[in-house]
């Protein structure tokens, strides 16, 4: 009898060696193509936040005449029973939220005692701790509470704070950044700034007319005071921040809740030119990758992607601009009056 010999159909370990070195070729030339589409899918939904805050800057202008003011300083949130404009100590978050549909949180506190403790006062906690999804930018940072670290005059400490990853274009004249006045004197501070409220610590809390952005402290702007075309004014844009103080609160530019008043948390600023058209203080307020390592107390424009930053400007239209824009252009996106001509590739 002839004994027969049947072929092996198994594979060697050298052919599964070589298969599996094949799958892990193909793997690593396919992962940045796959990252890639998860940043591109990341950078439109941010592009779309910037979108849906603009259109609600539109909406407020219709409806009351004037951009959103700024409130009145960072130990201030905002305050359902003050209405908009000079009285209104929240920021140009706060003074958005019914035009993009949440006057649950907006309202919140309405009608109660306060405003520097009582109901309203603890009731304010709830709202500085009401996150909402299109303040953040999926590219940065998760839409969660985040740990708090200042507090405020007429709210209430929660255990976490509502964030931004957005910030208003207030133009390239910073001013005093105040707190806004101390409680005991906030009614005279309303109407007539006395002289008990300005030696307490809240210096700098009236408008300052040299402001040209498009929201500041105390203070709002009429569509006939955007000088420029309302196409080349931003309205606002994402923020730069260290990646080390995504998570943590610890950043002084980013520190406190969305809804407070005029801060860096909420609004930056674009580089000064001098009289010769000269950019001033271009290490401070350049555009910016989010990189790691960094001074977080900052005044600049910037985002999370690799290939630039958007903004959204007084038209409704968000564009994404390079980091590496020149910067005199940049200053006259940011000036609502600086009456500039320049081509519009940038």
């Amino acid at each position: 009898m002839i004994a027969t010999r049947r072929k092996s159909t198994g594979f060697t370990l050298v052919e599964l060696l070589v298969v599996i070195t094949i799958i892990g070729i193909l793997i690593a030339l396919l992962l940045p193509a796959v990252q890639a589409a998860r940043e591109s899918a990341r950078r439109t939904v941010c592009k779309n936040h910037l979108y849906q805050l603009g259109r609600a800057g539109l909406q407020h202008l219709e409806k009351h005449g004037h951009y959103p003011s700024s409130g009145w300083g960072y130990q201030w949130v905002g305050d359902p029973d003050r209405g908009v404009g000079p009285r209104q100590p929240g920021g140009w978050l706060y003074n958005l939220l019914p035009f993009l549909g949440l006057d649950n949180i907006h309202q919140i506190g309405a009608g109660k005692s306060g405003p520097c403790g009582g109901d309203k006062y603890n009731a304010l906690a709830q709202q500085k701790a009401s996150v909402v999804p299109i303040f953040h930018c999926p590219s940065k940072r998760k839409a969660i509470g985040y740990p708090q670290r200042e507090h405020s005059m007429n709210s209430a400490q929660p255990t976490v704070f509502a964030k931004t990853d957005y910030a208003a274009n207030s133009g390239s004249i910073k001013g005093d950044q105040p707190n806004g006045p101390n409680c005991q004197c906030v009614e005279q501070y309303i109407d007539t700034p006395g002289p008990s409220c300005t030696s307490s610590g809240s210096y700098g809390f009236n408008p300052d007319p040299r402001m040209n952005g498009i929201m500041a402290r105390r203070t709002w702007f009429t569509d006939s005071q955007v000088l420029d075309s309302s196409s080349r004014t931003m309205f606002a844009a994402e923020k730069y921040m260290s990646t080390d103080e995504y998570y943590t609160g610890s950043g002084c530019s980013d520190n406190n809740s969305a809804y407070e008043g005029y801060d860096w948390d909420l609004n930056r600023w674009v580089p000064t030119l001098d009289s010769n058209g000269n950019v001033t203080n271009a290490n401070g307020r350049s555009p910016k990758q989010d990189t790691p390592n960094t001074n977080g107390c900052t005044e600049r424009f910037g985002s999370a992607h690799p290939v630039g930053f958007h903004a959204v400007f007084c038209d409704g239209s968000v564009r994404l601009l390079s980091f590496s824009i020149d910067l005199r252009i940049f200053s006259y996106l940011g000036n609502r009056k600086d009456m500039e001509e320049f081509d519009d590739i940038y």
